[in-house]
C-alpha cells in the first residue's frame, strides 16, 4: 500500500472510532460549541497539510528511503538489524518526541508556537491535531534529522509515524474508560485521563504527562501526575489568560506567536 493511504487508513480509523465513542461514552461535557470549535480546529488541520504537502511532505520517511539508499546512520555503522533495530528505533523515536514536546515548554519561542495547541478550551479528536503550520514544519525537520541520524528504517519510521497519529487522536479523545482500564494501560501507554492533566489550567499540571505514546518516559523524568487537582469531569483545560472562545479564532491562533505584546500564558512553578 502506498505509504500516504496507508498512514491515511489508520488516522481516519482511529478518528472516527474515537469520534464515535466520544458522543457514546464522554468523559467530561462540552464547555464550548462543538461546530464552532471544530471549525476552527480542522481549519487548521486543512492549513498544515496544505502547507506541508507543498513543503516538506512526507519528510521522515524519506529521510529514511535516503538514508537507507546512502548507507547512513549509526544503526548501519554498528551492524545493527532485524527486529532489535526496529524496536530499538522505535523506542528511541518516542522518547525524542517526547523531549520534543517537554522542550517546547521550556523554549519561550518554541512555546509561542505549542501554546496553540494548549489554546484550545475543550479536548477532543480534533485537538490532536491542533497545531500552528510553523510547529509543524519544524517537527517534521526534527524527525527526519534523527531519523537519518540513526538510520531508522523506513518500515520503522511509516509504523512510528502511523502509531504516533494514532495515540494522539486516542489521548486528546474525550471518551470515558473504565478506570481499571485506564489504571492497566497507563503502564505502558499514555491514556485520555492522563493526558488530559497535560491541558490543565495549573501550571504545575500543565508541565506533566508530556508523552504521547509510551508512558515510561514521564516516569523515568519525574513529571508524571497520577491524578488531576480537580475533578476530571470539571477540571478547566486551556491556558488561565485564555478562556474566552470568541479571542480564539483561526486568525487569532497563526498570528498568535508573533504578537511580542501577548498577555502571559503560563507561569512556572
Amino acid at each position: 500500500m502506498d505509504e500516504s493511504l496507508f498512514r491515511l487508513a489508520i488516522f481516519g480509523g482511529v478518528f472516527l472510532l474515537c469520534m464515535v465513542a466520544e458522543f457514546a461514552r464522554p468523559k467530561r461535557p462540552w464547555r464550548e460549541s462543538r461546530l464552532r470549535r471544530w471549525l476552527i480546529n480542522l481549519g487548521l488541520i486543512l492549513l498544515n497539510t496544505v502547507c506541508v504537502r507543498l513543503t516538506l511532505g512526507a519528510l521522515a520517511v524519506t529521510a529514511a528511503v535516503w538514508a537507507e539508499q546512502e548507507n547512513v546512520g549509526l544503526f548501519r555503522w554498528f551492524a545493527l538489524e532485524g527486529p532489535m533495530a526496529h524496536i530499538l528505533g522505535f523506542i528511541i523515536l518516542d522518547a525524542a518526541i517526547w523531549f520534543q514536546h517537554w522542550l517546547s515548554h521550556q523554549w519561550s519561542w518554541l512555546w509561542r508556537l505549542h501554546r496553540v495547541h494548549h489554546m484550545d478550551l475543550d479536548l477532543d479528536v480534533t485537538t490532536a491535531l491542533r497545531f500552528h503550520p510553523i510547529e509543524i514544519i519544524l517537527s517534521l525537520l526534527y524527525k527526519a534529522a534523527l531519523v537519518i541520524l540513526l538510520g531508522v528504517d523506513p518500515l520503522t519510521v511509516l509504523v512510528f509515524e502511523a502509531v504516533l497519529n494514532a495515540a494522539a487522536i486516542f489521548t486528546h479523545a474525550n471518551i470515558r474508560l473504565p478506570s481499571g482500564v485506564d489504571r492497566v494501560l497507563r503502564w505502558l501507554v499514555c491514556t485520555p485521563d492522563m493526558h488530559r492533566i497535560h491541558h490543565s489550567i495549573y501550571p504545575n499540571e500543565t508541565n506533566s504527562n508530556y508523552g504521547f505514546f509510551l508512558s515510561v518516559w514521564d516516569r523515568i523524568f519525574k513529571v508524571y501526575s497520577v491524578e488531576p487537582k480537580d475533578s476530571p469531569e470539571t477540571m478547566v483545560l486551556g491556558l488561565e489568560d485564555y478562556q474566552h472562545q470568541q479571542e480564539l479564532g483561526l486568525k487569532a491562533l497563526l498570528v498568535s506567536p508573533f504578537n511580542f505584546e501577548l498577555k502571559k500564558t503560563l507561569r512556572r512553578e
